[in-house]
C-alpha cells in the first residue's frame, strides 16, 4: 500500500544509522505485495519514473488547489526548499484515505504522461484530494523526479540479503543493469538465476591516499596505473553483440559508435573494466572535449572524427563467460594483456603499468600526471581481488592536488533539504579590468558554523534579489578548489571549471586581492 511506503519513508527520516535503516527497511519489504517491494528497490536506486508533469505547471496547480495566489506559494517554495514538501503543507485536509498501492499511484502518474492539459489537471488534483499529507509526500516526489533520502545501494543490498537471505554479492550483481519494475518480477529479477546477456557486474571503487603512498607498505606488493580522466564504463561482448555501460548503470553503447567493432575481435564471454577516453594523436583529450560526447544522442561522423573516443581497459571480470573476479589482480591483467594483444583494434587499448622500484620514485611519475591529462594514479594489489563497491584495501587512488583560485562571493541561494532555510549555494567572480566577473558555483566545503556566519553575513548584506538569487556585498574571499578548467563559450567569464567547491574561507583577504580572469586563463594554458 501507498501509506506502507509512505511511512517507511517518514521512519527512514528519523535516522542515520545504518542498522536501523537497513532494519526498517526489511520490515517494509516484509509486509508489502512483491510489486511495491520491487518499485521501492527501484525508486531508492534512482529508477524513476519519467516526469509527467512540468515543474511551472505543478506549482501553478498546486497554488490553486491550496487556495493561495502563486507568488505567496513561490516564497513558501523558497523557504521550505523541496517542492514536493511545500505542496504537501500547503494543500487542504484530504478527503478519504485511498487503500491503492505504490505500484497503482507510479503507473497514474504514467498515465498524466498522455493526457491532455486540463485532464491532466483534473487527474492530478484529484489525486491529491485522496492521498494523506504523507502519501502526497511520496507522490510528489515521484512526479517531480526528486527521489532522493540517501539509501545506498550497498545499504539496499543489505536489507535484500537479510530479507532474502541472499549473499550480498549475488544480489549486488542482480541490482546492475537495464531493469525495471514494469519489465520484469520480484521473483524473476532476485530469486532467478541471471539472464539478461548486457548485465553488467558492480564496479569496485577506490579509496583515496590522503598521506603518502609508502604508508601502504612494500612497493613490490603493489603495481601503479595511470588514473585516466574519462568516463568508467564496462564493455561487455556476449553472443556476437556488444554492450558498453557507464558507472552510473546507463547503457551508453549507442553513444560510441565507434566501438561496436571491438565485439568482432573479443570472444563471447569478455567484460572488461576501463575508461571511456576521448583520446587523439598518442594522448587523452581534455575531460571538457569529453563532455561533448556525452551529452549527445546522435553522433555523426564529424564529432567522431574531431572527437574519437577509446576504451582505455584496466581489468578484465569475465573471461569464456566465467567469473573471474575472485582471481588474483596480477592473474587478471596477465589475462587482459593477453587478449588486448590479440584484439588488434585500434579503439581497445590497454591501460599500461607505470614501473617503480621504490615510492620516491613513484612521487616523480606522479608529478607527470597533469601534462599527460591524468588526475593521478591507481595503485591495485597484485594479490587483491575485484570487490563490490567502496572497500578499503586493494585499490587506491592517489589524486594530484586540485587547481585553486581566490575568488569573492557575489550571489546566494538557498540550499535544500537540512539547509533549506540557510543561504548556502554561491557564485564566485575573479577580478577583470576592475568588474567581478562570474565564474563558478559551489555549495560543499564549509562547516555547518561557517555555513551559519555565512548565512548571517548575506541577510545583513544583501544588496538585491532576483527572484530565489540574493545580490551580497563582495566582501567575502574564499579559496575555490576544482579538478580541471578549460574554455568555454556557455559561461562569461569564457571559463568551465569542473568539480568547484570551497577549499577554505580565506578570511586574511580583502576583496581586493582576490585572482583575475588573467590568472584563470595562465591557468588553461598550463593544461595544454
Amino acid at each position: 500500500m501507498m501509506r506502507h511506503f509512505a511511512y517507511l519513508i517518514d521512519q527512514l527520516d528519523t535516522t542515520t544509522k545504518t542498522n536501523q535503516r537497513v532494519a526498517y527497511l526489511v520490515g517494509y519489504f516484509e509486509k508489502a505485495s512483491e510489486q511495491d517491494a520491487l518499485w521501492a528497490v527501484a525508486l531508492f536506486l534512482g529508477k524513476r519514473p519519467k516526469r509527467s508533469v512540468s515543474a511551472p505547471l505543478i506549482r501553478q496547480w498546486a497554488s490553486e488547489a491550496a487556495g493561495i495566489p502563486l507568488w505567496l506559494f513561490e516564497e513558501s517554495y523558497h523557504v521550505v526548499g523541496d517542492l514536493a514538501e511545500t505542496i504537501s503543507l500547503l494543500l487542504p485536509e484530504p478527503g478519504e484515505e485511498t487503500d491503492k498501492s505504490l505500484g497503482y499511484w507510479v503507473g497514474y502518474l504514467a498515465e498524466l504522461r498522455d493526457m491532455e492539459e486540463p485532464d491532466k489537471e483534473k487527474a492530478l488534483k484529484a489525486a491529491w484530494k485522496k492521498l494523506t499529507t504523507s502519501e502526497r509526500f511520496v507522490f510528489n516526489k515521484l512526479m517531480t523526479g526528486g527521489f532522493r533520502i540517501g539509501i545506498s545501494q550497498k545499504l539496499m543490498t543489505r536489507a535484500l540479503s537479510k530479507y532474502l537471505e541472499i549473499d550480498e554479492n549475488v544480489l549486488a550483481h542482480k541490482l546492475m543493469g537495464d531493469w525495471r519494475p514494469d519489465t520484469t518480477t520480484f521473483d524473476k529479477l532476485f530469486r532467478q538465476n541471471l539472464s539478461e546477456i548486457s548485465q553488467p557486474y558492480p564496479f569496485y571503487l577506490a579509496y583515496a591516499i590522503e598521506g603518502n603512498a609508502k604508508e601502504l607498505g612494500r612497493p613490490e606488493e603493489w603495481m601503479a596505473e595511470r588514473k585516466w580522466d574519462g568516463i568508467r564504463g564496462q564493455l561487455i561482448v556476449r553472443k556476437d553483440q556488444i554492450f558498453i555501460w557507464s558507472r552510473g548503470e546507463e547503457l551508453v553503447t549507442k553513444k560510441y559508435p565507434e566501438l561496436h567493432d571491438i565485439a568482432a575481435n573479443l570472444p563471447n564471454g569478455t567484460v572488461l573494466d576501463g575508461e571511456l577516453l576521448a583520446y587523439k594523436n598518442d594522448r587523452p583529450l581534455d575531460f571538457a572535449l569529453m563532455q561533448k560526447r556525452i551529452g549527445r544522442k546522435n553522433v555523426g561522423k564529424q564529432l567522431m572524427n574531431e572527437i574519437p573516443v577509446v576504451f582505455m581497459a584496466y581489468d578484465m571480470l569475465e573471461w569464456e563467460g566465467r567469473d573471474i573476479r575472485a582471481k588474483h589482480q596480477y592473474e587478471r591483467r596477465q589475462l587482459l594483456e593477453e587478449v588486448i594483444s590479440k584484439s588488434n583494434n585500434d579503439s581497445l587499448m590497454l591501460s599500461p603499468l607505470v614501473s617503480f622500484d621504490s615510492w620516491a620514485n613513484l612521487d616523480k611519475e606522479m608529478s607527470e600526471s597533469r601534462p599527460l591529462n591524468c588526475e593521478g594514479l591507481m595503485l591495485k594489489r597484485k594479490e587483491g581481488t575485484y570487490r563490490v563497491g567502496r572497500k578499503k584495501g586493494d585499490w587506491w587512488k592517489w589524486k594530484v592536488d586540485p587547481y585553486t583560485i581566490d575568488a569573492v562571493m557575489i550571489y546566494a541561494m538557498r540550499g535544500h533539504g537540512r539547509r533549506a532555510n540557510l543561504y548556502t549555494d554561491y557564485t564566485f567572480a575573479v577580478w577583470h579590468e576592475n568588474e567581478l566577473i562570474p565564474f563558478a558555483k559551489a555549495y560543499s566545503g564549509l562547516t555547518d558554523k561557517e555555513f551559519a556566519e555565512v548565512d548571517r553575513f548575506i541577510r545583513k548584506n544583501t544588496i538585491d534579489r532576483f527572484g530565489p538569487v540574493r545580490s551580497v556585498e563582495p566582501q567575502l574571499v574564499f579559496e575555490i578548489a576544482f579538478e580541471g578548467i578549460s574554455k568555454s563559450s556557455r559561461h562569461k567569464s569564457g571559463v568551465a571549471v569542473r568539480f568547484p567547491r570551497m577549499h577554505r574561507w580565506r578570511r586574511d583577504k580583502a576583496p581586493g586581492e582576490a585572482n583575475s580572469l588573467a590568472d584563470l586563463n595562465a591557468l588553461i594554458e598550463m593544461t595544454v
